[in-house]
């Protein structure tokens, strides 16, 4: 007599699921276990999607600043009074309910009888097709290489094309603006590093060796920050003679918005610094024979790099901003130079700009990079801590 089977139990369907679960969880855990600090701090950054964004934005912006000789498509300085604020011209695919390649539309010009204002209208039954990799203007990319190449343009000299308007002199902002990009940027730049070198040698051996060191460091700091920021601008600008080319008045800017950045990194690394004198690798290093600039610059910066790096991010738009703000009121930067804080000169009169607000696009442009440098510092900055929650 055959005894009863059991039943088998069929798996639940979910079980083979919840195990992957469990075995890619356990995988992850084993990475974040081996994985080096760059990788968790990379990791970090890439959840942070403003960042992402921003980083991008920022990238593309320092491209186009690299290569703005070839993306203009006019000579910056290049002027012509028929255009004399012309409004900006939209790229137009659609003609009369048809598809077409690229053009623009030209612009007839009348005069109001009453105020004499020359005003624009879009003339229809004249178009000009845009052409990329034309032959226009020519220039010296970098100053080194000489060329005529233009990412895109009008090739009928009768045409222009102003995607962002014209100014006073006719000349085109969009050129201006792509321009300046590379003064007000490469400013941003340069003045940060000679910033942060400034701050973290002095805070560093203010720190390192405190004493009489470091008190006079520190009411050196303190005297420089209780300066209002404006006046001190002016009487360094001031400084720098009216007759100097815009070469020497652009590195007497860089070295005037470093001069008083540096103070506030020096407070952070001096902190920093106090709290790691005494840490054990350090005094290793010591008996080791190992010099002091060599523990400062070896061992004791690179405990907090990945800090300085989110900072140095969160730095350059306040640098952009300096530079902007001196330019616009005539102590920075100043023409026949191009940078955003010089073009936003045009818009000082109010009447210029109620007749042509698009001389207000170097205003956006900084707003638009600075929030871009603004989410990329915040993304470095927890990155820089990945073991944060």
């Amino acid at each position: 007599m055959t005894e009863p089977r059991t039943p088998s139990v069929a798996a639940s369907p979910s079980e083979p699921s919840a195990r992957a679960q469990r075995e890619s969880a356990q995988t992850a855990e084993d990475k974040i276990f081996v994985a080096s600090q760059g990788q968790l701090m990379w990791w970090r950054f890439r959840k942070h999607k403003p960042a992402i964004v921003g980083g991008i934005i920022v990238i593309l912006v320092y491209l186009v600043a690299l290569f703005c000789e070839f993306l203009a498509p006019y000579d910056p300085v290049k002027y012509d009074q028929k255009d004399t604020y012309a409004p900006p011209q939209r790229i137009r695919i659609v003609d009369q309910g048809k598809v077409q390649s690229p053009f623009v539309y030209g612009l007839t010009q009348s005069r109001d009888p009453v105020s004499y204002r020359m005003m624009f209208q879009v003339d229809q039954g004249k178009k000009y097709p845009v052409r990329f990799f034309v032959r226009g203007s020519a220039y010296k990319m970098w100053g080194l290489f000489e060329g005529d190449l233009h990412l895109f343009g009008i090739d009928d000299p009768e045409g222009s094309i102003h995607l962002l308007g014209a100014d006073r002199m006719g000349r085109d902002v969009f050129s201006r603006l792509v321009y300046g990009a590379r003064v007000s940027m490469s400013i941003g730049l340069v003045g940060v590093i000679l910033s942060f070198v400034l701050g973290i040698t002095i805070g560093g051996f203010s720190g390192y060796y405190g004493g009489a060191l470091d008190t006079v460091v520190q009411r050196i700091i303190e005297f420089i920050r209780s300066v209002p920021s404006i006046p001190l601008w002016m009487a360094l600008s001031a400084a720098l003679p009216v007759d100097w080319p815009p070469t020497k008045i652009y590195f007497g800017i860089t070295v005037v918005l470093s001069l008083i950045g540096w103070t506030w990194l020096a407070r952070v690394v001096r902190s920093q610094f106090l709290s790691i004198r005494e840490e054990d690798y350090v005094m290793a290093a010591r008996l080791s024979g190992t010099g002091e600039v060599r523990i400062i610059y070896r061992h004791m910066v690179p405990a907090f790099m990945s800090y300085i790096i989110a900072q140095m991010s969160l730095s350059i738009p306040n640098m952009i901003l300096s530079e902007t703000s001196l330019s616009f009121l005539g102590l920075g930067i100043r023409a026949p130079a191009i940078s955003w804080g010089v073009l936003l000169q045009e818009a000082q009169n109010l009447r210029a700009v109620a007749l042509a607000p698009w001389l207000l696009a170097p205003g956006l442009a900084v707003v638009l990079i600075v929030l871009a440098f603004n989410f990329l510092g915040d993304g470095l900055r927890d990155a820089a801590d990945p073991y944060s929650r």
